[in-house]
């Protein structure tokens, strides 16, 4: 199967496993294989539904774009886009209560909202939705809108679904951190980002958009110009 329907069903699995397992199956799952079992088995379905999605994606056919992708509109909008979700990702690893740490109650009742934190309480989450939306505005054609519409969907779905969850097994810790924070990003509070942040985004945008090239087969970034 070629057409986009593979990609379409792979795409359908890949973030109803992933709802699933988060919300109403994870207290069944949890009970038959325990913390640890469940973590492992909801990591191997992640990697298998995510491989077919990237194989399905890969032989999907080049179908037209629905905008001029290659336009230097598109192009700046996605560089900017790629460069802030790298600016998201990299904060959200630094005392992240929403991670998983034997202190994240003591952090989330402690920390304050700063830099990336001040901006919104899913860094990671947001970042993947970012990266997503860069790649729909410039490769706007449907198997990208497929693909990175379904891990921008689920990055979102996902935060809200940890929200009720953290709710609910760190309680008024988590609900302390709530209060000092946002899910739908503050994009005026991007100031309060320390500049090794965005240094190392910088850095780590240039040798991504560079490897894109070899490993893509299609330029990415100012690489486009050089």
């Amino acid at each position: 199967m070629t057409d986009i329907s593979f990609l379409l069903s792979a795409a359908i699995v890949f973030v109803g496993t992933h709802i699933l397992l988060s919300g109403p199956l994870r207290p069944l799952a949890i009970g038959w294989l325990g913390e640890r079992g469940f973590a492992i088995a909801y990591s191997l379905i992640a990697l298998v539904t995510l491989g077919w999605m990237a194989r399905a994606f890969r032989y999907a056919p080049a179908a037209s774009m629905l905008w001029d992708g290659w336009h230097i509109a598109s192009w700046l909008a996605g560089s900017v886009l790629t460069l802030l979700a790298l600016v998201f990702i990299l904060g959200s690893v630094v005392r992240n209560p929403a991670l998983p740490h034997p202190e994240a109650e003591a952090v989330a009742q402690a920390r304050e909202a700063t830099g990336i934190f001040a901006v919104t309480r899913h860094p990671m989450m947001w970042g993947i939705a970012l990266w997503a939306a860069a790649h729909i505005v410039v490769a706007p054609n449907p198997r990208t809108l497929v693909l990175a519409g379904a891990l921008g969907f689920l990055a979102l779905v996902g935060s809200a679904f940890q929200d009720g969850r953290k709710a609910r097994t760190m309680g008024k810790d988590w609900t302390a951190w709530r209060s000092r924070t946002t899910f739908w990003p503050r994009l005026s509070r991007l100031g309060t980002v320390r500049w090794p942040f965005w240094a190392g985004a910088a850095v780590l945008w240039l040798g991504i958009t560079w490897m894109h090239g070899p490993i893509g087969g299609i330029p990415a970034g100012v690489w486009r110009w050089l």
